[in-house]
């Protein structure tokens, strides 16, 4: 679900840069990433700050959404994420016979839950270039107002995902989407209040719609259309349009609100659209395919670290006194989660989430929890 997020210097965006849309942006032609090495080095859980006092329990139904991703088709010998293969992370056979324990636990029973993962998997420090400490930040499911219908003031219509765009080539730019280049097509799915309601959605990924009838859908990431990200909030900060003392997820909004011709003009500048289509169900959906799970699920760079595993995560947020030491799973990834220490903290729905997760900041460092035989593997061959 996430997106780019800009190196802010005094305050975080939070999850405003964060999640645009649960996909992975294409790259600009002829760019190639920089692929940084990652390094895992075995500890043990006495080495995990807050472990002891963490309800682990509460980790287990995202962990049990994860393993249900696991196609049963795959041969033991597949990999866990084919995606993650910068180190080994075990394989099919290493962990289904876990998730299986997992799913037979008794709910909600801390000790049995604790004994479970004490007792099958090994903490493994991840590291880059020298050092363990990285960048996360939070991000949430938005909460908007809108209409099925063109009425009113719901005049902004989101779109679902065009017939004739085609996975990897560019499509149509969001200037001319705006400029109506696909309207009257019967893509609407849906019709919001404001442009930055949809900048919003389309930088969340997802969010939940309350209809004028007191009901509500989800709308949730369909596609996007292949163009770069242009971080247009890193250049309202470098312009010093908004204090950079003052910025924030709310100072942006309430900018956009009070000029709204500056602002439309400044979101064209970012050519990435993103389109939308309706969840029946539970939501919102991380990249893994599994429902995500307030506070216990994590966003990560699925190159380095695989969708699927738990991870211990203990980050401290740089300007406020908020600090993160809990066990979650890796279910979803984005553009702008990058690198192998790099995370998002999906904090959950609505306003108290987005309070939460708006401002959220931090250094911080991860261990991936590797089943014991993969651990074992990797300590013969660091000896």
């Amino acid at each position: 679900m996430p997106n780019v997020r800009s190196s802010l210097t005094l305050l975080a965006i939070g999850g405003f840069l964060a999640s645009c849309a649960v996909r992975p942006v294409a790259l600009e032609p002829g760019k190639v990433m920089d692929m940084a090495k990652i390094s895992l080095m075995p500890g043990s859980y006495s080495q995990l700050a807050g472990w002891s006092t963490d309800n682990v329990a509460q980790v287990l139904p995202a962990f049990i959404k994860s393993c249900d991703r696991l196609s049963k088709q795959q041969p033991g010998s597949a990999p866990l994420d084919p995606a993650a293969a910068g180190a080994n992370f075990g394989q099919m056979r290493d962990w289904r016979p876990l998730c299986q324990q997992a799913a037979a636990l008794p709910l909600g029973d801390d000790g049995a839950a604790r004994q479970f993962f004490e007792g099958n998997f090994v903490p493994v420090l991840v590291g880059s270039k020298g050092t363990s400490t990285g960048l996360f930040t939070g991000y949430w499911e938005v909460e908007l107002n809108g209409s099925r219908t063109q009425d009113g003031s719901y005049q902004i219509p989101v779109y679902r995902r065009p017939s004739d765009l085609v996975d990897g080539k560019p499509y149509l730019d969001r200037a001319a989407i705006e400029d109506g280049a696909i309207a009257g097509k019967g893509l609407e799915v849906m019709w919001l209040e404001s442009p930055d309601d949809l900048f919003v959605l389309q930088t969340q990924g997802s969010g939940r719609i309350h209809l004028p009838d007191g009901s509500m859908v989800r709308l949730v990431y369909a596609a996007n259309n292949n163009r770069p990200f242009i971080d247009i909030n890193q250049m309202l900060l470098d312009q010093g349009v908004i204090a950079s003392a003052q910025f924030s997820e709310a100072a942006v909004r309430a900018w956009m609100h009070d000029n709204p011709d500056e602002a439309s003009a400044l979101r064209r500048k970012d050519p990435l659209y993103v389109f939308f289509h309706e969840l029946k169900g539970d939501g919102p959906v991380g990249y893994q395919g599994a429902v995500l799970t307030a506070e216990r699920s994590l966003a990560i760079d699925h190159r380095y670290i695989p969708l699927g595993a738990p991870l211990w995560l203990d980050a401290h947020d740089k300007y406020r006194p908020v600090a993160l030491q809990r066990l979650v799973v890796a279910q979803d990834t984005g553009d702008g989660i990058t690198g192998p220490l790099r995370g998002d903290f999906y904090w959950g729905s609505g306003k108290q989430a987005q309070a939460r997760g708006s401002d959220f900041f931090a250094d911080g460092r991860y261990w991936v929890l590797l089943p014991k035989s993969v651990a074992t593997q990797m300590t013969a061959s660091l000896n």
